[in-house]
């Protein structure tokens, strides 16, 4: 049942992007608008949006909260992508919630079927808070049909989906400035004009944070990496304004239990890190954080990209002449051709072929693509 659920999530004319939120409100009207009956904080931006959830919700669940949290894409199985209080949606309550919003006689997109899924589930499972992340841009995401919020938070900003959300920071700032809803607090590390100029017009108060965060939240973050400062201090000040009562020892052991999977994630046993870093500002952290980390190691790397992606600047950033590059051309619709990569790269390379070239000799790295990891089995 999960299968087929899938292949219909999946099939021509599901996976592809169209923004706009007519479509979705129309279908959520059939089923009762569940999403109205839930409180949210909104997550939009660039990179970070993952890291930003997966703290809220540990700290929020360590606090006695039954949260719902949405995030994408997901790596290994679409469940991922929906959890209440930590657990994914079983598998046969994802098929029956994607058979009956697919029966609904409107044609959705895979990321607005899976969006109705998630407030039918939230909605059904009576869950305190859900912290929900945007799938693409902000404005037109599928996510923003929600009427109101506790709070927005908005990430990082940097140029990536340049087609569909602008050739600026500028632009891209005012897309995902679509998530601040009237007299609900913004919460950003980004000044950008556009994002002020939001806030004052839905009355919404603007709060601009610094990555300052008290050493005793660093050193108990269980995600590790330079960029998780930022990433924290959007957490910790959304927590602290909407929830003043939770203690300090319960935030602590809430960031003890944070998990994001492939976020800088080491593997001792296989002296290697997986990152699903995929444009050139999460690309350019990963690299700072090798060069903290790892002063000494020599690097041996396996990366791939999606076409539309600058690939060649995200080479530029990573690759420095000593490291050993292995390029993939990963089997993936959208994945870029081994050649592709080949043309483009800064430094001697050769073609990624087998895990076994991964040895403990030196420190592996595996990035650029959510797909291609997702694509490699024995990394779960």
């Amino acid at each position: 049942m999960y299968n087929e659920a899938i292949k219909l999530l999946t099939s021509k004319g599901k996976f592809y992007i169209e923004l706009g939120l007519d479509r979705i409100s129309a279908a959520l009207e059939k089923f009762g608008n569940p999403q109205d009956d839930l409180k949210y904080i909104h997550v939009a931006g660039t990179n970070g949006k993952g890291s930003v959830c997966a703290i809220l919700d540990s700290i929020l669940r360590e606090a006695g909260y039954k949260t719902g949290l949405y995030t994408s894409p997901h790596i290994w199985e679409y469940t991922e992508r929906i959890k209440v209080s930590g657990m994914e949606i079983p598998k046969d309550v994802f098929a029956k919630y994607v058979f009956e919003v697919c029966d609904c006689g409107i044609h959705l997109t895979e990321f607005e079927i899976l969006t109705i899924v998630m407030f039918l589930y939230f909605k059904h499972s009576n869950v305190d808070i859900v912290i929900l992340e945007t799938g693409l841009g902000g404005r037109f995401d599928a996510t923003n049909v929600i009427k109101n919020n506790l709070c927005s938070i908005i990430t990082q900003i940097d140029l990536d989906h340049t087609e569909r959300l602008g050739n600026t920071k500028e632009e891209i700032a005012f897309e995902k400035a679509g998530i601040i809803k009237k007299g609900c607090p913004v919460i950003t590390s980004m000044g950008f004009e556009a994002i002020r100029d939001k806030a004052d017009e839905m009355d919404s108060m603007f709060i601009l944070t610094t990555p300052f965060v008290p050493p005793q939240y660093i050193e108990a973050l269980s995600l590790k990496g330079l960029h998780q400062a930022d990433n924290l201090a959007l957490a910790l000040n959304a927590v602290n304004y909407l929830f003043k009562n939770i203690p300090e020892e319960t935030i602590i052991e809430g960031l003890k239990k944070v998990k994001n999977p492939c976020r800088f994630q080491y593997f001792p046993d296989k002296n290697l890190i997986v990152d699903a870093s995929h444009n050139p500002n999460g690309i350019q952290a990963l690299r700072n954080n090798l060069d903290y980390y790892f002063p000494e190691s020599e690097i041996r790397f396996v990366f791939g990209c999606l076409k539309n992606k600058d690939y060649k600047k995200m080479m530029n950033i990573l690759f420095r002449k000593e490291d050993e590059v292995y390029l993939y051309g990963f089997n993936y619709p959208n994945a870029c051709t081994y050649e592709m990569l080949k043309e483009n790269c800064p430094v001697e390379s050769r073609e990624y072929l087998d895990k076994k070239v991964l040895t403990n000799d030196k420190l592996n790295i595996i990035c650029g693509s959510f797909y291609m990891i997702g694509g490699m089995e024995w990394l779960k």
